[in-house]
């Protein structure tokens, strides 16, 4: 059993406004311009497929699968997170509750379960992953979306440019070993709010699911969708972007 996570430190209350208004407003986000396209047609879901998203924040994807589907429920730890949820979307169903205890579910209930943008906030995912198949019907789907847990590791990747070779790359300092890394969410202010993100290797992830009784059936890496400006270094960032991914998406269903 995994110890008791900090369900203060994790939580993404505090800066609940700030993120509601990021996903709204901001033009041309990685969550519009590549998680939502390619979460939707990892998910194919259907109008009579019951679905649960959890760590929902303020129900930004569990909206969209609520497009596709007619039995949609979200779930986050942040009681400010979902009171904003339940502004914007006031037919889907929203509980306040931590990954690891979904009270208000009973037993298979669901077809599909998400974890999309948030696994890396969650200190005590095999506690986790236990709940998720606890929840989900035999044979159910769980996926989980997260950063690319090899290239974007907060404190330990960058980019970095070769003059030499004109190029730019990813440089790695550090990736097998677990950390907790704490992150402003505001740099560079006088007063930043603070949240958790813990960085796992794949093979913590499929140890993990493993445990929990989950077989990974499917497994993506997406990358960017921007582009550099023109200049010297264009064409050598768009290569990069286009080599090194920044999101891993793995299904995983119940065995």
């Amino acid at each position: 059993m995994e110890k008791k996570p900090n369900n203060a430190k994790t939580s993404w209350g505090s800066v609940a406004d700030w993120y509601d208004t990021y996903l709204e407003v901001t033009p041309d986000s990685y969550q519009e311009a590549v998680i939502a396209p390619n979460v939707l047609r990892i998910l194919a879901l259907k109008k009579d497929e019951h679905v649960v998203d959890i760590a929902c924040g303020q129900g930004y994807f569990t909206r969209l699968f609520g497009e596709a589907s007619t039995k949609v429920v979200g779930a986050d730890i942040s009681k400010e997170l979902i009171a904003v949820a339940k502004k914007r979307s006031p037919k889907i169903d929203f509980h306040v509750a931590p990954a690891h205890n979904l009270s208000f579910a009973a037993p298979a209930t669901f077809d599909v379960a998400t974890i999309v943008l948030a696994i890396q906030n969650i200190e005590n995912i095999g506690d986790v992953f236990a709940e998720v198949k606890r929840v989900l019907k035999p044979n159910g789907r769980f996926v989980l979306v997260m950063n690319h847990p090899a290239f974007r590791i907060p404190k330990r990747t960058r980019w970095g440019w070769d003059e030499n070779e004109k190029s730019q790359y990813r440089r790695v300092d550090g990736y097998l070993s677990a950390a907790t890394i704490p992150i402003d969410m505001h740099p560079g202010a006088a007063k930043s709010a603070q949240t958790i993100s813990y960085h796992r290797s794949l093979q913590d992830f499929f140890k993990a699911l493993a445990k929990s009784g989950f077989a990974v059936t499917r497994l993506e890496e997406w990358i960017s969708h921007k582009k550099s400006e023109k200049g010297p270094k264009q064409k050598a960032e768009d290569t990069a972007r286009k080599e090194i991914p920044l999101f891993l998406m793995l299904e995983c269903r119940t065995v």
